[in-house]
């Protein structure tokens, strides 16, 4: 993908740090959104049936498998959303991590509208509520993961869904599928659609009542990226609020901070690992002439 000056939008926020020049965003295809969702869950599919028969052929239950074996599936799914984003968006060109939204943005703005779309995410849900009643944190996914087992699956479960899921899902659903999305009708459009899949992609963890309230969360998460250009915040917001619905499920009180905290810091040091990966290197010394 080309790097160029272009006429400031809503997607090509005025945030981005001073000196910076503005990425178009990439032309992939809108129809391959929907085709990578399809490919990245049968790939899941595939996966977690290969996984199931493995587990039983070493004396596990297949209809009542362990914590490893569901945990290990979940993540082989995460996977497989990001392996399908990058298939297809090599099958339109070379790419680098900023055309998935991995690039720098300025930071008080990022953490603003982070903020403001959390109050805003918070306030529609606390609406909801009060319209149809129950409570938004009846999250299946902990229990059926096994969190209850033992402290390593706790554990296990913690990144999962702190570390693992707010990764894999903002880099293909606001990363690829909105990007993808927008090139045909824009960024509204393209962000109402990104929150609708988004909220039914997680109809099996969550009360079916609450998937509305899902599909707007990542609606938000959408206008943030397009605000931002970047994916950080998303990532950032994503966990946060992740850390904090994982730990009020086990009752925890300052046990999430820490969750979050070191969330972050393990993001951080993954993010700060793939710029390295893809920093391009210097050109070697040219030999000196013979004297």
């Amino acid at each position: 993908m080309t790097t160029e000056h272009v006429s400031p939008d809503f997607y090509e926020a005025p945030e981005a740090p001073p000196g910076v020049e503005v990425q178009r965003p990439p032309r992939w295809p809108p129809w391959t959104a929907v085709v990578a969702l399809v490919a990245g869950l049968a790939a899941a599919l595939f996966g977690a049936l290969v996984i199931g028969v493995v587990a039983v052929a070493f004396g596990a239950n297949f209809n009542d498998q362990p914590p490893a074996v569901t945990i290990t599936a979940t993540v082989v799914q995460d996977l497989c959303l990001i392996g399908s984003a990058v298939l297809f968006a090599r099958m339109y060109g070379r790419f680098s991590p900023a055309d998935f939204g991995l690039r720098p943005t300025r930071l008080w703005p990022a953490i603003g509208w982070a903020a403001l779309g959390w109050v805003a995410f918070l306030a529609f849900t606390a609406i909801f509520v009060a319209i149809i009643g129950g409570s938004p944190n009846d999250d299946k996914l902990p229990q059926e993961l096994g969190v209850d087992d033992s402290t390593a699956a706790m554990l296990a479960v913690a990144f999962l869904v702190s570390v693992v899921a707010p990764v894999a899902e903002e880099f293909f659903f606001r990363g690829y599928f909105f990007t993808a999305l927008r090139n045909w009708r824009g960024v509204w459009p393209a962000a109402i659609g990104t929150g609708i899949v988004f909220g039914a992609i997680h109809g099996s963890s969550a009360d079916p009542a609450f998937l509305l309230p899902l599909a707007f969360f990542g609606f938000v998460l959408c206008l943030i990226y397009a605000k931002t250009t970047s994916l950080y915040p998303c990532i950032a917001l994503h966990c946060a609020n992740n850390s904090v619905a994982f730990g009020t499920s086990q009752h925890w009180t300052w046990q999430i901070a820490v969750l979050f905290g070191g969330s972050i810091a393990v993001i951080g040091l993954g993010a700060y690992a793939v710029r390295q990966m893809w920093s391009p290197r210097p050109p070697a010394p040219a030999p000196a002439a013979a004297t």
